[in-house]
């Protein structure tokens, strides 16, 4: 049987996807002993990405070639600008985040590069790199929400987070990125391949980069 292109480039970003999937990050959030301090700085770091990230659903909905696929992006965007923004607010708050906290900390190196290779995907105006960069954001949170054990922990701060990436509505998602990337990505194979294997590498980073002078 002849082999997805989501599936060789998901082969080809070995190790370094099960190295994130599997990060230390993932396993205290999922059994819920993730302290505090490091969920803060995780927190406020993810946080910042949600602009760039608008920004490049906005590419993808632009350049999209169907559009029942401008329907499945846009209503996936009104996701992330409600729900998914207003989980943050909510957590920032229960975990007595002020605003100096969240606004003062530099970028971490990933956080930067995550804005940058968002922003760089929809510059390209091409469907191919955004859904490349779409896939790896989306498809490793599922890769590893969908492997936390039941029942989930106590606190919505760390149990929300994993639902957000593993739900009905985020499976089908994620399958429908999956697909389309399989549908247009062979026709632009390196650029797919380039963009899907550099936001791999800044998933693992942006998880050693919230334990810093330990990874």
């Amino acid at each position: 049987m002849t082999e997805r292109f989501t599936q060789t480039l998901r082969r080809q970003s070995e190790p370094t996807w099960s190295a994130a999937v599997g990060h230390r990050f993932v396993k205290e959030l999922c059994d819920g002993s993730v302290a505090d301090p490091v969920m803060v700085r995780y927190l406020v770091q993810d946080h910042r990405f949600l602009d760039s990230f608008l920004t490049l659903l906005g590419a993808a909905i632009a350049t999209a070639d169907t559009f029942e696929a401008r329907l499945r992006l846009g209503r996936f965007a009104g996701m992330i600008s409600s729900d998914e923004n207003t989980y943050f607010l909510r957590a920032f708050q229960a975990l007595d985040v002020s605003p100096a906290q969240r606004d003062e900390p530099a970028d971490t190196l990933p956080t930067a590069g995550f804005k940058a290779i968002m922003r760089e995907a929809a510059a390209t105006r091409s469907y191919a790199a955004a859904l490349a960069v779409l896939n790896v954001a989306e498809g490793l949170y599922l890769d590893w929400a969908i492997k936390a054990p039941q029942p989930l922990p106590a606190n919505f701060v760390h149990a929300e987070w994993i639902t957000l990436h593993d739900n009905p509505f985020f499976r089908d998602f994620v399958a429908f990125l999956q697909a389309e990337l399989d549908r247009v990505g062979p026709q632009q194979a390196a650029l797919s391949s380039d963009f899907y294997l550099r936001t791999v590498q800044l998933e693992l980073a942006f998880f050693d980069a919230i334990y810093p002078g330990e990874a």
